[in-house]
């Protein structure tokens, strides 16, 4: 197992496919142009496994693909199985905002995707409309539908919730869930790069969150678990489960166990981090297993990121980044990043 500065396990690998999304939502990618990664940059399929077996030779066994949108990579079951096949890999999941699931969702699972987290911040198309720029509203709510009948062994619904946009959704978004026999993450808004609008008067915390559904359901039990993983998980007294993300009030990072590999091949080591780790000309150039190898632990042996923790003691808190500083380095965009 590899550890940090702090002790914390190498345990978790985020691959993003794409810094591409066909959304153009406020809280990830609100401008009206982008920097995108040269395309003779992105990692090929066997490029992408090669890193991932070697990541999961130093521990790693949790493996989620990402983008932008990891949909409108072509052949993306072809992928899925090659990572399935790392010998290791305890968990295989994907995030999307779910535009193109609906007729890739059966071959997604065939290949060996066992789950699938989903993105749905509104029922109501107007809005969605306009805060993400898509009028596929109704793709998104068919995709849901389609991993929901597909045999993954979990469906996930994250919904970013900001004051003023959809804040007065969080039972009708929480009923929605249940009914597609699914999970639903509310998500603090993040001051995260690519929030070019971000302000802490548009959060609403985990607190008020529990507040408002407590009013509506009664007592809510916070189920205690000991996992790594971002969610607290709350039962209401139905024994309906859904999880709270808290990273702006309440942060996780003394139990991150998460790196985030890009599409062209960049390895970060925390969503707040300023800089990576560049693998792909090390592996173009001809680096063996080992010497790749080597650059990750000692990457993340020497890691102390707290980038949310310094974010939540940060007086003045405000935007992260400038629009011309994520233009001049794509690379710190979320949608690059995968979130």
């Amino acid at each position: 197992m590899t550890l940090d500065a702090l002790q914390r396990p190498l345990r978790s690998l985020r691959i993003s496919v794409t810094d591409r999304c066909n959304m153009r939502c406020r809280y990830c990618m609100p401008e009206d142009s982008y920097s995108w990664l040269p395309r003779a940059s992105i990692l090929t399929f066997e490029e992408t496994e090669r890193l991932a077996r070697i990541a999961v030779s130093l521990g790693v066994d949790k493996l989620r693909v990402t983008g932008g949108e990891p949909l409108l990579r072509h052949d993306l079951p072809d992928l899925v199985a090659m990572l399935r096949s790392i010998a290791g890999v305890r968990d295989l999941a994907m995030t999307t905002n779910g535009i193109l699931l609906a007729p890739r969702a059966a071959a997604l699972r065939r290949a060996g995707l066992r789950r699938v987290t989903i993105s749905l911040d509104t029922l109501r198309a107007e809005r969605m409309a306009s805060f993400a720029r898509s009028p596929r509203h109704a793709d998104v709510l068919a995709g849901i539908e389609a991993a929901s009948g597909a045999g993954f062994e979990s469906v996930k619904l994250n919904s970013v919730i900001i004051r003023g946009y959809n804040d007065d959704e969080l039972e009708a978004l929480l009923e929605f869930a249940r009914r597609q026999r699914a999970e639903m993450r509310f998500i603090e808004y993040m001051d995260v790069g690519g929030a070019t609008d971000w302000a802490m008067t548009q959060v609403v915390s985990q607190r008020e969150i529990l507040e408002r559904l407590g009013e509506r359901y009664g007592a809510i039990e916070a189920l205690r678990e000991h996992d790594w993983a971002p969610a607290e998980r709350f039962r209401l007294p139905d024994g309906t489960v859904f999880g709270v993300i808290a990273s702006t009030t309440a942060p996780f990072c003394r139990t991150c166990d998460r790196s985030r590999l890009t599409a062209d091949g960049t390895l970060y080591t925390c969503l707040y981090a300023d800089t990576g780790l560049d693998l792909r000309d090390p592996l173009r150039l001809g680096a063996s297993d080992e010497e790749l190898a080597r650059l990750i632990a000692d990457r993340w042996s020497g890691r102390t990121d707290r980038g949310a923790e310094l974010r939540a003691a940060s007086p003045g808190r405000g935007v992260l980044y400038q629009v011309e500083t994520l233009r001049a380095d794509p690379r710190k965009e979320m949608h690059t990043r995968g979130g």
